[in-house]
């Protein structure tokens, strides 16, 4: 890719060095020696970097700098200025040059400053585009789901990203609670600044004051220099609170002041810091109880439950888990190398029935599992985990529990799933499981649902060698 230099300067003399010296460098040239010439070319040129006169004969400097940043806004500007210019050289940077060169010009100097100039020049579209491509990650569009539970997410999920107020989102754990806040950041008019996770259910309970707000050198014994907190980071943009609910009573005290408050004094420190945030939580538990035993606040609940939002699990939107299906198969194909175009009738069965504890991303892992195992173009029941084909068997929720353990009935289970689970054969499967436990037992029995002692009298039975 060659870059695109403009040379504007009302001396042709240096115009035909600069042009001789750049093009020689490889780079494209055009030259103007006016003002309204300049702007003209600016605009169908496009330039990557203009090499600028302050003292034009046609119109102030700063104006045609006003004129090429409004042609070309993401385009460098270097201000060639004699010594009696300087001063309007240094306010020129505050409109948006980059940088200035006195006069007579240095041809080395020169070239270092357009190649510096350049590689900002660059690293602002590779930004561009890194935000272009979160942007699309975490659309809206990316958030499956077409029943009427999920449509009723998605219009208040828009209503939400178009307001900047504080939201809460709840939702059993796997339910998507990141990836819908991340959603609603990328669409909301903070989408430009940063979008910063705090894991409140992961921080020691001593650090989380400092891990929110930063510390000063010296706060406490290890505090060997000064730290930035997850709030200040998060300036003009968006702080994730996720599982708020997991944080102390000491912790969400503070949390309280700061969001009430719009500002935060650092661990140790005295300066008042303001922060220009927007919060979003989430957590998986229910607060109402929370609060009823006493371990969650009230007063935190109604700050932060301004915008609320709950995600149902998937047992409760099952018509979604087809498409949910199909998104996957997509998202893995490629990093797989695998062209697996769909799912058969009878797998779906099974995952329908299935009740998906770990719901959205217990799903996504299972399909991965699935692509792993499959060596066809389409998905059937033998590639999905046994312990799925199980535990979907038709009235498997009715089965007896194995000695209290909370393990199915192995015999009764085992039946249903050689009668009814789409013809698969117990001894099929306890090979299966056999084969990808490498011939460990209790591992073995644990992906099937059932105990060490029922697997080895079910081997026994099938004659499956130890």
């Amino acid at each position: 890719m060659k870059f695109k230099l403009l040379i504007i300067d009302d001396e042709r003399k240096i115009r035909d060095i600069f042009t001789l010296l750049l093009r020689e460098k490889g780079y494209l040239t055009e030259s103007a020696g006016s003002g309204a010439e300049g702007l003209e070319k600016a605009g169908f040129f496009g330039p990557d970097v203009v090499l600028l006169d302050m003292n034009l004969p046609d119109r102030p400097g700063l104006d045609v700098l006003s004129g090429i940043k409004r042609k070309c806004p993401k385009c460098q500007i270097l201000i060639i200025t004699a010594y009696g210019t300087i001063k309007s050289a240094v306010e020129a940077t505050k409109l948006g040059a980059y940088a200035y060169l006195e006069k007579p010009v240095d041809n080395e100097e020169l070239l270092l400053m357009i190649g510096r100039a350049l590689e900002v020049r660059k690293l602002e579209a590779e930004v561009e585009v890194l935000k272009t491509e979160l942007t699309s990650r975490f659309s809206f569009s990316n958030i499956v789901g077409a029943g009427a539970r999920m449509n009723s997410v998605f219009q208040m999920m828009h209503r939400i990203a178009r307001v900047d107020g504080t939201a809460l989102i709840t939702g059993e754990s796997g339910t998507g609670k990141e990836l819908v806040a991340r959603a609603i950041h990328f669409a909301g008019p903070r989408k430009d600044g940063p979008f910063v996770v705090v894991n409140c259910g992961a921080i020691p309970r001593d650090l989380v004051e400092s891990e929110f707000f930063g510390h000063s050198k010296g706060a406490f014994t290890d505090a060997k220099a000064e730290t930035t907190g997850k709030f200040e980071l998060a300036q003009h943009g968006t702080i994730f609170l996720d599982e708020v609910g997991e944080l102390s009573q000491e912790a969400q005290v503070k949390l309280l002041r700061a969001l009430g408050e719009r500002e935060i004094v650092k661990v140790g420190g005295t300066k008042t810091i303001p922060v220009d945030v927007r919060v979003i939580a989430a957590t998986n538990k229910t607060l109402d109880e929370e609060i009823r035993k006493g371990s969650f606040r009230e007063d935190l609940y109604f700050r932060l439950a301004v915008l609320p939002l709950h995600l149902p699990p998937l047992r409760e939107r099952k018509e979604d888990i087809h498409l949910l299906c199909e998104h996957f198969l997509k998202k893995y194909g490629g990093e797989l190398k695998k062209e697996i175009r769909g799912i058969s009738g009878k797998a779906l069965e099974h995952l329908r029935r299935y009740s998906w504890p770990g719901n959205v991303r217990e799903l996504e892992n299972v399909i991965y599992e699935s692509m792993v195992l499959c060596d066809g173009t389409s998905l059937d029941e033998t590639n999905l985990p046994p312990r799925i084909v199980i535990a979907s068997a038709p009235g498997e929720t009715d089965a007896r529990q194995d000695s209290g353990t909370g393990i199915l009935d192995g015999a009764a289970s085992l039946k249903r799933t050689a009668q009814q689970a789409a013809g698969i054969a117990e001894k099929t499967l306890i090979e299966k499981a056999l084969r990808e436990s490498e011939g460990n037992k209790t591992r073995a029995a644990r992906s099937l649902g059932i105990s060490r002692k029922t697997l080895f009298n079910k081997m026994k039975a099938l004659r499956i060698e130890d």
